[in-house]
């Protein structure tokens, strides 16, 4: 077991993301309408629809605003077409960042990417830098008191790779992301809730940073997260207290 608290860390940055409410709609908006621009705006036949979906309702979305967002992406009346991008780079002490965009300009993106890191000691990788220490997979958080036997043998009926339990409690799913709409529908069904779910870049081993390393890398990431390109931002940065 690490010597920070995973469970602490999930807590801290979804307190995070709630207080920016705001500023993820607009990105959950955006992640929506090119859902349903690619692939139309029913989400039960449009598999990104309904992930986009799902995360809007989690971030306590409105439903005529997310209907609202797949018809306009639908009908191609917004008027912008973006392009997703992926840019990897490090932050403190080794620290792996990736960081998904949508944009219609990357140079102003990249631009915007590279001042961030440069200005608090990080720096932009080539492609493929970092994208080795993360793995794409579908990933449920249960807050500590979950019954760990309810969550397995819902997670294994619907062919999910592993459950783990650490030492706060908390019980980890990750299952392949072509499985992940099955792995939580029957979360659905048995009426467990998970804390955090969707589809992620996970770490596959962690950097653990404290005081002043961990300060700085977390003004990294609220940096980046704050741009309006960047749609979601992945770490091997574990901090031993929240920030």
């Amino acid at each position: 077991m690490s010597g920070h608290s995973k469970w602490a860390n999930i807590q801290h940055r979804k307190g995070r993301q709630d207080a920016k409410r705001g500023k993820l709609w607009t990105k959950i908006i955006r992640e929506v309408t090119v859902a349903a621009r690619a692939g139309g705006s029913d989400p039960d036949a449009n598999a990104r629809l309904r992930l986009a979906w799902d995360k809007a309702t989690a971030a306590n979305m409105p439903k005529d605003t997310i209907q609202r967002a797949a018809a306009r992406g639908a009908g191609g009346s917004d008027g912008v077409n973006y392009e997703e991008v992926r840019y990897e780079g490090y932050g403190i002490g080794g620290a792996a960042v990736m960081i998904d965009c949508m944009t219609d300009n990357r140079t102003r993106t990249v631009a915007e990417i590279r001042h961030v890191l440069s200005k608090n000691g990080g720096n932009l990788g080539q492609e493929g830098s970092v994208s080795f220490m993360f793995k794409h997979c579908g990933q449920f958080f249960f807050a500590p008191g979950t019954s760990e036997d309810r969550v397995m043998e819902a997670a294994i009926d619907a062919g999910a790779d592993d459950v783990s339990t650490d030492d706060d409690g908390m019980i980890e799913v990750v299952c392949a992301p072509a499985d992940y709409p099955a792995v939580k529908a029957s979360f659905d069904a048995a009426k467990l809730t998970s804390e955090v779910q969707g589809l992620t870049m996970k770490a596959l081993s962690e950097t653990e940073l404290s005081g002043e390393d961990a300060e700085k890398m977390q003004r990294i990431l609220d940096a980046l997260e704050a741009l309006d390109d960047v749609q979601d931002v992945y770490t091997t940065a574990a901090f031993d207290e929240a920030q």
